[in-house]
């Protein structure tokens, strides 16, 4: 089999090789970490251990860790009405769908921040839509991801906390796409809560975590035991718990490569912008992930592309991971108003630690070809 280029990272990252070992061996645990006895206190140890390597990654306490099953399930625990007044739920429209869900908010107490066509979120917009609700006694609780996973764009986050703060609300930012690849600190961003997964830095699927602010609060999703201090009850998943952990560890040193990764990226777009000058980056025009490039050729669907990478033995995606297989128009891209023969067309390629200059010039030399193949197509065709 020939060797694969993976440029998929934020779909999942590929698992760590410090992972799978810590994963393995945590597997031999068999206590039940709520147990008091040795084998219970061992499971509870490495949990604790891997609860602080989690909180390290973004400047909060270890017992402000909340594991849940994954990223999904944090930001779902995250959006619910909290007591103390009536409140008002925020979501820019560029967020992941289980954020756009609306959490357990009702679809009359939610709603939507348009962004610019940048992808950025419209402050002014959220400011205004605030203000306007105040005066019925609503508490805003806002959700704002740190990092588009589709575009790549940073968002505004710490603003957005000062206007939830302002009217004595909330902010939660869904930083799963942001860990790793730009320094995370709860604290100096003004977030209430944020939302993490093992497996967009190289750790375990299936485990994320809630991470609050010292001195926040939230309401249990899953209720009936005491584990998590009682926010989030059932048997830890110790394994994966500990794969978090160590992948936590390893991202935070990795922080210091992302400059590297930023030249890679930049390679990439500059490849294609030679192989296609009219080939479109979304969200060039403003701060991204170092990781991240969301790329368009006008006339080339999406799905062609991805299929046509694929068989070259190049991994992307079609806009974001959570369609079960399918290449679906991208509501990040439609809420920017980026045109359809645009948004129809775009692929993301997204980098990570095992990314090599190697890889970069696979998919280029494979993008090239590809795209000679459709240009011939359709001049045939006309």
């Amino acid at each position: 089999m020939n060797q694969r280029s993976y440029l998929d990272y934020n779909a999942t990252a590929p698992l760590r090789t410090e992972v799978r070992e810590a994963v393995v061996e945590a597997l031999a645990l068999h206590g039940n970490p709520s147990s008091v006895h040795e084998e219970g206190r061992t499971a509870r140890a490495a949990i604790e251990d891997a609860r602080a390597k989690v909180a390290a990654l973004v400047g909060a306490r270890p017992e402000d860790v909340v594991f849940t099953s994954g990223g999904s399930e944090a930001n779902v625990l995250a959006l619910a009405a909290q007591s103390g007044g009536a409140w008002h739920c925020y979501l820019s429209a560029v967020e992941h769908p289980s954020v756009l869900s609306g959490g357990r908010f009702h679809r009359e107490t939610t709603s939507v921040i348009p962004v610019t066509a940048d992808g950025i979120a419209d402050l002014a917009v959220l400011r205004e839509q605030v203000r306007r609700h105040e005066p019925g006694g609503w508490r805003p609780l806002v959700s704002l991801m740190a990092a588009n996973n589709e575009t790549g764009a940073i968002q505004p986050v710490a603003e957005a906390a000062e206007i939830a703060h302002a009217a004595g609300g909330l902010l939660h930012t869904d930083a799963v796409q942001a860990a790793g690849r730009v320094p995370l600190d709860i604290g100096p961003w003004g977030a209430d809560l944020m939302t993490l997964s093992a497996h967009k830095i190289g750790g375990p699927k299936g485990v994320g975590a809630l991470v609050l602010a010292e001195g926040a609060t939230m309401e249990p999703l899953i209720k009936g035991g005491g584990q998590e201090r009682q926010r989030r009850a059932g048997t830890e998943n110790v394994a994966g718990i500990v794969g978090f952990g160590v992948a936590a560890e390893l991202a935070a040193a990795d922080l210091s490569k992302m400059d590297e990764t930023a030249k890679l990226r930049d390679a990439l777009e500059e490849g294609v912008r030679a192989i296609a000058p009219d080939a479109v980056v979304l969200s060039a025009g403003v701060a991204r992930l170092p990781n991240t490039s969301c790329i368009a050729v006008p006339g080339a669907k999406a799905e062609t592309l991805v299929i046509g990478l694929d068989l070259a033995g190049i991994a992307v995606s079609a806009g974001s991971a959570c369609s079960s297989g399918k290449v679906e128009a991208s509501h990040v891209l439609a809420a920017m108003g980026v045109r359809p023969e645009i948004a129809h067309g775009a692929i993301r390629a997204s980098l990570g630690f095992g990314t090599r200059n190697t890889d970069i010039e696979g998919f280029l030399l494979a993008f090239g070809e590809l795209i000679k193949r459709l240009k011939k197509s359709a001049k045939e065709a006309a």
